[in-house]
């Protein structure tokens, strides 16, 4: 990831070198109203704000970056990503597994199983906040609006059956007590969001270990019965475990009650 930032900002700046360089030296950068230096296969202009509307082109590139650094932290906090990321380590851990499957596999099926529950989502972001905003129909500051509404329903609609852990922020912030959910400020419900996430994730992950410790205990008395008690239980509990997580069909019974989990499925 960071090679890529690294390669993203070398071409940009590299571009823009370019583009000043053909112009030839000395000469200004366009003002508004006049036609625009245009930095190949990139939609940007390089020429200064005309007004206190328009963002210059450092901040431009500025803003680009921070959302760049920030992405990673917004898909894990703010959608499936973290239920299905902890209960993929619990079933690892429930099985008594060590290396496989690699930790990179599960965030792997974490992450496109987290597209697939949240593309109604990012397809009403992409239709009312980022073509409106490209195509200059709308300003920033309400493509923000566009973009951040869907993703408070979202995360509204797991807590709306418990909805304690916003109360709990709501009274720590020491916040007026909100007549509906758009009273919710987005401060709140973020953390609450994630409370509620780490909490459901933890209750599947307990009724996950439940079978897999009952055959572990079995299989530790019986040894114990026979005096064999040199021999690790794990390495005899572990086929058992297998055995029965692939008779039940485990992976698509577990995919299908997570993704279940979310509503509208």
């Amino acid at each position: 990831m960071a090679r890529r930032y690294v390669l993203l900002i070398a071409f940009l700046f590299g571009a823009t070198v370019v583009a000043v360089a053909q112009v030839g030296p000395g000469t200004a950068i366009t003002p508004a109203g006049e036609e625009a230096l245009r930095i190949p296969f990139v939609n940007l202009e390089i020429r200064e704000p005309a007004n206190n509307q328009e963002v210059a082109l450092s901040l431009q590139l500025l803003l680009l970056l921070a959302v760049l650094t920030l992405a990673p932290s917004i898909i894990i906090i703010m959608t499936s990503f973290l239920r299905f990321a902890i209960v993929f380590d619990f079933v690892k851990r429930a099985l008594s597994l060590q290396q496989v499957p690699p930790t990179q596999v599960l965030m792997g099926i974490a992450l496109f199983m987290t597209l697939f529950v949240m593309w109604p989502t990012l397809t009403d972001i992409y239709d009312n906040a980022f073509v409106p905003f490209s195509e200059g129909e709308i300003g920033i500051e309400e493509a923000f609006r566009e973009f951040e509404a869907p993703m408070r329903l979202f995360m509204y609609r797991q807590m709306a059956a418990n909805p304690d852990p916003i109360r709990l922020f709501m009274r720590m912030g020491n916040m007026p007590a909100p007549a509906t959910f758009a009273d919710v400020p987005t401060q709140a419900l973020i953390p609450a969001f994630i409370l509620h996430e780490l909490t459901v994730a933890f209750k599947i992950g307990i009724l996950l270990f439940i079978p897999f410790i009952i055959i572990d205990m079995v299989v530790a008395s019986t040894l114990m019965s026979m005096g064999m008690i040199m021999l690790p239980p794990i390495m005899i509990s572990l086929p058992f475990k297998l055995i029965l997580f692939v008779l039940i069909d485990g992976w698509t019974l577990l995919t299908q009650q997570l993704v279940a989990s979310f509503g509208g499925f």
